[in-house]
């Protein structure tokens, strides 16, 4: 089994660098993994997992490596709470758990850390080593998730009636009897331009 270093260079590579919210992704994936009884390098095992992340910050990006969780595999969802925090299903079972970062251990890192060291230099070397319940708060949970949102191909795919885009597995809008996608239903995260 790969050490806490492998994985932190891993996750490393495939952020960018390392920094304080890599090793709190790496470790919470870890500890996620291992409170399901599921191992981050059996890819039968990564197979039965779902995350949902809340944050699009490094932390998703650490948890991404350690489980093999992707947006494009269907397995990794995020959910724009804000928090430092994710939730690993394990769909075979239906066990799962939501992992949140303490607040308060910013602070402690500081104390743990050898003196003179900068706060975030102070947060990679403490959350090497602080313990998971100190780290971590943790709490089981249910998540139901639709078939509509599970891997695999989509279930099933209508056409928006004013734009004429394809929209898949329930993401549609029905107002007075159309068939919407969001954006034409009034709810886009763009504004249309004219072409230059």
């Amino acid at each position: 089994m790969r050490t806490l270093e492998e994985w932190l260079e891993e996750a490393a590579t495939f952020h960018g660098h390392l920094c304080p919210g890599q090793i709190l992704g790496v470790r919470m994936a870890l500890l996620g993994c291992r409170l399901l009884g599921l191992n981050p390098e059996d890819s039968g095992d990564r197979r039965r997992l779902i995350v949902y992340v809340e944050i699009d910050r490094c932390l998703t990006d650490a948890i991404a490596t350690v489980t093999g969780c992707r947006l494009g595999r269907r397995t990794l969802k995020h959910i724009d709470y804000g928090k430092a925090a994710a939730t690993f299903v394990d769909t075979r079972t239906g066990r799962a758990v939501r992992i949140v970062a303490r607040d308060e251990a910013r602070e402690t890192a500081l104390h743990l850390a050898p003196p003179g060291l900068s706060p975030a230099a102070a947060q990679r070397h403490a959350y090497r080593i602080m313990p998971d319940e100190d780290l971590f708060r943790l709490q089981w949970v249910r998540v139901a998730i639709p078939q509509e949102d599970l891997p695999g191909h989509p279930l099933r795919r209508v056409f928006c009636a004013r734009c004429g885009e394809g929209i898949n597995d329930g993401r549609e809008v029905v107002r007075n009897g159309q068939v919407l996608c969001r954006a034409c239903a009034g709810e886009p995260y763009y504004t249309p331009l004219e072409a230059p």
